[in-house]
């Protein structure tokens, strides 16, 4: 059984058709074989949940162990207050040997 296709029209600037022109000539296809895989891609990278960055966060304090001093926390119940001190955490190991930033 074929697939019925659809003519779409799409006006693309001269820096988009030399995009284009350059993908299907490193693909080695055609212009409409390029948009459709750059469709699936974007739709792909859109949709997976692996890569959607809210749920990039579930399961991360899992079995966190409290910081010495400190009570146990109730990730769910103080879900803000340990998201927001492993930002700040964050930004002493993302910038080291940088300035600014907050401190805590």
């Amino acid at each position: 059984m074929g697939r019925v296709r659809e003519p779409v029209q799409v006006y693309l600037a001269p820096s988009e058709r030399r995009r284009l022109e350059r993908l299907r000539d490193t693909l080695d296809t055609t212009k409409s074989d390029v948009l459709r895989k750059g469709l699936e891609a974007l739709e792909s990278q859109l949709l997976d949940p692996d890569l959607h960055p809210a749920l990039s966060i579930v399961g991360l304090f899992h079995g966190t162990p409290p910081r010495e001093g400190e009570p146990s926390l109730d990730v769910a119940r103080a879900h803000d207050e340990v998201l927001a001190d492993a930002e700040i955490d964050s930004w002493s190991s993302d910038r080291s040997g940088e300035s600014g930033g907050r401190s805590k």
